[in-house]
């Protein structure tokens, strides 16, 4: 019944993935792939080269923290992913460097994306801001915690939020 349930749930995540518009290598692989698209840009100023460099680190941020949570030298661990092609990177479950594709880990190819255009947008809207108001987090706290809960958005399927924009 438990084995059942589980073949079930994988069934339906497969299709579920493969509806959205496939995979893509995961653990943050896909991610470093894509700065050497980043790295080949032609750059007419300073403003987009340091905006370049601010995509080059969010793009090795999912991989180094997957690595640093799996306790080894993330910043080895990255650079030498750097240096791998296609869907060779770092499997932190056993702490080695192989087919992730092979080896079943994977990303929605959608998710990914839109990960990527949210983020840009995030970061579109808060260098345009006037003012940005935030918590600062307390010392010693889960940086996760002050983040605070999902106080939602208006059009956002009852998540709450801006009364009337539903």
């Amino acid at each position: 019944d438990i084995q059942y349930q589980y073949q079930r749930r994988v069934r339906e995540a497969v299709v579920s993935t493969q509806s959205t518009g496939g995979v893509v290598v995961g653990g943050g692989t896909a991610l470093l792939r894509c700065s050497a698209a980043v790295e080949a840009l032609t750059l007419e100023n300073s403003d987009q080269e340091i905006g370049a460099e601010i995509v080059l680190k969010a793009l090795r941020q999912p991989a180094y923290k997957i690595a640093s949570n799996a306790g080894v030298d993330a910043a080895r661990i990255v650079e030498k992913a750097m240096r791998e092609s296609g869907t060779v990177g770092y499997d932190a479950s056993v702490g080695e460097f192989c087919d992730l594709v092979q080896r079943g880990v994977i990303d929605p190819t959608k998710v990914v994306r839109t990960a990527l255009i949210d983020a840009s947008g995030v970061a579109s809207l808060l260098t345009t801001a006037e003012c940005v108001i935030t918590e600062l987090p307390s010392k010693g706290a889960d940086p996760a915690a002050a983040m605070g809960g999902m106080g939602g958005m208006g059009g956002m399927g009852g998540m709450g939020g801006m009364g009337g924009m539903m």
